[in-house]
């Protein structure tokens, strides 16, 4: 089949939806274009977000309106207010998340229904509303049939049901089911969405009160789980309160992997084919997550991924590369696939599901785990043999394979480098492994350790210094720079006052930012992809960091606050910013923007 038009929303005017086992995005118009169910890594059920006949649900004025939107509270239910000439109607989204607590503990999302609620009211005048529910299962292939059933209307297709509970009359067809609403002041109408597989009979449809009360709990969980953990005391609450809650929505409640974004191929560039599924767990991201969920005070949070992480790796042979990201339930074959009946989000296509980056050494991992390990250690109960195997294991692996090329954190699909971020990583892995030996019950392999970590920094000093810029290289002999080398004072390899350090930090200021001010990843041509992407939120968290722990808070915090303003009005962050425009890029929202926001904050307090 031809792909229907592209589509073409910015990024920003979305806002994100959880329940814990997958997440929706909504429009400023009331639409939700995007919803995987069960899991954030399902087939889409609605996927207007990258091609128009993809599938969405939309409640949204008839005549022109003003839309201002917030969540309610510390929460992740929108409340948008829609202001037309003859009123004011407003509309409330959650994924319905069942208690918070569950046998006597906080446990997010673990009873969460599989619900999609949505109440809209008419707050003052009178508002027409179109209302269209067109979901459209396997990424948009199957188009259900709908049928009429008391109390809504159900949809038939594909390898789920969906009963859509609706308080007034609808219209069904090939469509959809769909219906003109006119509201007057005080009027709610309370609709709801609940998905069942083919093996289960359809569920009833809900009750207006049904549907309130799980509302009122969804909104009582996500405050219960806030409130149970500390506030942040310094500069950005707001934005540092929003990030850590980004966090937990974006962490699978069944395992404690978090996705480093909901949303698959929304591109680093328009049209340059540089589009990637990012619904996985990312090894990468172990370390700087565990830093960041432990100082804003979720121990058991960054536990949780932790041993994700390790137990999804267990399998782990010293002598193969580690793998560098998982499926959110431990999965390890990610294979990767165009889906090319899309059109892709502003006509960027190819749209992949799975990542074939799984395939790819990246030395760095290692360091991430055992940093990770470290970070914890007040934190993790007894280390079981297993795991201590594991870990140990880590540690020889990094000895044995730090003098191999790779390809980077980046994940460049270019010829294998010597990158210096890898070999720091490297180090890493081997620094903490010796002071973490006694825990391992590998205190005498230490010694061993120790004198590859000797190993690895002599080479980082020598190979990885290019004395041509003045700066440690994105790689050794190489003269381009890389931003992930901004991870070095905070990885404890230098002190922030080492002049190399002060030098390579205020190199990559220099060189790395573009016309705005934002930082890139590194400069084009060295990932082997056409095109150039945009800027990449989190390395300008980076350098802000960077800049605090090499002793210039004033500086850290102006880049701070760059970065900051790449937020949209509710506090997300995508992956990337359009160097021309300052529009949002790349999936959405991105925990690694977020985890980068939250360490950045951190350190500038401190150096304050």
């Amino acid at each position: 089949m031809d792909p229907s038009p592209a589509a073409s929303r910015p990024i920003e005017d979305y806002a994100l939806l959880s329940d814990r086992h997958t997440a929706a995005l909504v429009a400023t118009d009331g639409s939700i274009d995007w919803l995987c169910r069960p899991r954030f890594d399902s087939p889409a059920v609605l996927g207007r977000l990258l091609d128009s006949d993809a599938g969405h649900w939309s409640i949204t004025p008839t005549a022109s309106y003003r839309s201002e939107r917030a969540y309610v509270g510390d929460t992740f239910v929108l409340r948008t207010e829609f202001t037309t000439d003859t009123g004011t109607a407003a509309l409330t989204d959650a994924l319905a998340l069942g208690p918070a607590t569950d046998r006597g503990r906080i446990r997010l999302g673990a009873r969460a229904p599989i619900a999609t609620l949505r109440v809209v009211e008419c707050t003052a005048g009178e508002v027409e509303l179109d209302f269209a529910f067109r979901p459209r299962p396997e990424y948009g292939l199957v188009s259900p049939i709908f049928t009429p059933v008391p109390g809504g209307v159900l949809a038939t297709g594909g390898p789920a049901r969906f009963v859509l509970t609706s308080p007034v009359p609808l219209d069904c067809g090939e469509a959809g089911a769909t219906a003109r609403l006119t509201l007057h002041e005080g009027q709610q109408l309370h609709f709801a969405v609940q998905t069942a597989d083919l093996a289960q009979d359809p569920p009833q449809a809900w009750t207006p009160d049904a549907v309130q009360a799980a509302l009122d709990e969804t909104v009582l969980a996500w405050q219960d789980w806030h409130d149970a953990h500390p506030s942040w005391t310094g500069p950005h609450a707001a934005l540092v309160e929003r990030s850590v809650l980004v966090l937990e929505a974006l962490r699978y409640q069944p395992t404690g992997a978090i996705v480093a974004a909901p949303t698959t191929s929304l591109p680093e560039a328009v049209g340059a084919g540089r589009n990637w599924d990012y619904r996985y767990a990312w090894v990468r991201d172990a370390s700087f997550t565990v830093q960041a969920l432990a100082a804003a005070g979720c121990h058991g949070e960054a536990v949780e991924f932790f041993e994700f992480m390790t137990r999804a790796a267990a399998h782990y042979r010293p002598e193969q590369p580690l793998q560098i990201m998982f499926g959110i339930g431990g999965e390890h074959d990610l294979s990767e696939r165009e889906l090319g009946h899309l059109a892709g989000w502003r006509g960027s296509r190819p749209v992949r599901v799975g990542n074939a980056a799984w395939l790819q050494p990246q030395l760095d991992v290692y360091g991430e785990l055992l940093d990770a390990a470290w970070h914890l250690r007040g934190h993790l109960q007894e280390l079981d043999q297993p795991a201590r195997r594991f870990l140990a294991g880590i540690a020889d692996a990094a000895a044995d394979q730090w003098e191999q090329p790779d390809q980077g954190i980046w994940e460049s699909r270019g010829e294998p480098r010597h990158y210096v971020y890898s070999k720091l990583m490297c180090w890493v892995a081997l620094d903490r492994a010796v002071k973490f030996a006694h825990r391992l019950d590998a205190a005498d392999r230490a010694a061993d350790w120790a004198a590859a970590r000797d190993r690895v920094r002599e080479a980082i000093e020598t190979r990885g210094w290019n004395p041509r810029i003045g700066a440690f290289g994105a790689a050794f002999g190489h003269d381009d720079l890389d931003a992930a080398v901004l991870a070095m004072p905070a990885s404890g390899f230098l002190p922030g006052d080492d002049p190399r350090m002060v030098a390579t930090v205020d190199a990559i200021d220099r060189r790395l930012r573009d016309e705005r001010g934002l930082v890139r990843r590194y400069e084009t041509g060295s990932d082997g992809l056409d095109g150039a992407e945009g800027s990449f939120v989190m390395c300008t968290f980076w350098l802000a960091q960077a800049l605090a722990l090499t002793g210039r808070p004033d500086r850290a915090a102006a880049a701070f606050d760059l970065a900051a303003t790449c937020a949209n009005d509710l506090g997300l962050l995508s992956e990337e910013i359009d160097t021309a425009t300052g529009a949002m890029l790349g999936n959405f929202p991105q925990a690694f923007s977020h985890i980068g926001l939250l360490n950045a904050a951190i350190a500038i307090r401190d150096a304050r």
